[in-house]
This record gives structure tokens, C-alpha cells and sequence, in this order.
């Protein structure tokens, strides 16, 4: 379990849903970060910082986000699917998880090429910055719905050894 100073600890395999929060947390970090280099460096070399900065969220959407996705699509939306008060949402999630991934790719491709030197046109930087602020929107609808409806809903729903079952399926996603 990862501690970063100031903030609360992390939940653990014991606690899937929490768990998805905290992931929650993470994305909307890094989005922001994203949207914010892309605005304020405006296609100028990045400073060390920003350079470092970028690395770790083009890292974390690399690898830690994917886990994410897998843990809902996987674990977690399977077993709410027949339930009616969610099958919609479960649907809709899905979808934007493609259209996330999209964007991620894209925001990848752009950052990558900007911190191994190339500079970005005026047409890239802008685009730059419209992809961050699509997939901010988007990552906010998104865990709405899930945090506000879905996750909830499978804590009301869902026995305990389901939930223990599903955290066991996060940790073996890890191993």
C-alpha cells in the first residue's frame, strides 16, 4: 500500500470500492496536471519540473490506468450487469472507457513527442489542450456516475464475500 505524506492511506484489496476511489483521486490528479502543462507551457520547451511531471502521468495512464479499467470491467461490472437500477450505467462506463483510452493515446502521442524535443506546432499545443480538457470532462462525468450511483449501489448490493472476492481479483491483477 503506497503513503504519501499529507494525505490519507490508501485502501487496500480489503476494500475494492475504496480502492477505485482512490484511483479516482490519482486520474483526476493527473488529468489536471496534464491540462495544466499543456495550458501553461503553450508549446515552449518544458522546465524540468513539467518535464518530470508529464512523465509520471503518461506512466501512470500507461500503466496503473489500464488495471484500473480491468478491475471495473472484470471484477466489479460483471456482477452488477443483470441488475436493472445499474445495467444502463454499466453500459455507458464501458463506452467511455474506450473513448478515455482514445484520448489517453492521443495525449500520449503528443506529450511523448514534445518531451523527447520536438516542439508542438500552434495546431498541436491547441489540440493538446482541448484532448486534456475532453478527457477532464469526460473523467468527471464518468466518476460521477460511479462514485455518486454505481459504487453505492454495489455496496448496498453485493454480500461481503463478493466484495472480498472482487479485492482478491485487485491483488492478483497486481501480483
Amino acid at each position: 500500500m503506497a503513503v504519501t505524506i499529507g494525505a490519507k492511506l490508501d485502501s487496500g484489496f480489503e476494500d475494492p470500492l475504496g480502492m477505485l476511489k482512490d484511483c479516482h483521486r490519482r486520474i483526476e490528479r493527473f488529468v489536471n496536471l496534464l491540462s495544466r502543462v499543456a495550458a501553461q507551457a503553450n508549446g515552449r520547451a518544458l522546465t524540468i519540473d513539467e518535464h518530470q511531471a508529464v512523465e509520471a502521468a503518461l506512466r501512470y495512464f500507461r500503466e496503473s490506468a489500464p488495471r484500473h479499467t480491468h478491475d471495473e470491467e472484470q471484477s466489479l461490472f460483471p456482477r452488477l450487469k443483470d441488475m436493472p437500477d445499474v445495467q444502463a450505467d454499466i453500459l455507458r462506463l464501458a463506452g467511455e472507457h474506450q473513448e478515455a483510452d482514445a484520448l489517453q493515446g492521443e495525449i500520449h502521442e503528443l506529450f511523448t513527442a514534445w518531451l523527447n524535443g520536438h516542439t508542438p506546432s500552434s495546431e498541436e499545443t491547441r489540440g493538446l489542450r482541448e484532448m486534456t480538457h475532453r478527457l477532464a470532462d469526460l473523467y468527471r462525468e464518468h466518476i460521477g456516475i460511479e462514485e455518486d450511483h454505481v459504487f453505492p449501489f454495489a455496496a448496498r448490493s453485493l454480500d461481503s464475500e463478493t466484495l472480498a472476492t472482487i479485492g482478491r481479483e485487485f491483488q492478483q491483477r497486481r501480483a
